[in-house]
């Protein structure tokens, strides 16, 4: 599996707006919580971070784009 954000499904209300964003399909909701499933598409792009009202899916890593020019 690729590097995943890290889920804390306690938190999740299962409102699957972190699934619907999710291009590489790695999130699902099981139980009216967040689930990761194995998937190499993970890009970690934040979008499912950044829908996520109750803060159940967290990016471990911070990605900085240098713009040297």
């Amino acid at each position: 599996m690729s590097q995943m954000p890290e889920l804390n499904p306690e938190l999740c209300n299962g409102c699957g707006l972190c699934v619907l964003v999710c291009q590489g399909g790695g999130l699902i909701i099981e139980n009216l919580r967040v689930k990761a499933v194995e998937t190499e598409e993970c890009d970690y792009c934040g979008d499912c971070e950044s829908v996520c009202l109750t803060g159940a899916i967290n990016l471990r890593y911070q990605i900085v784009k240098l713009i040297v020019g």
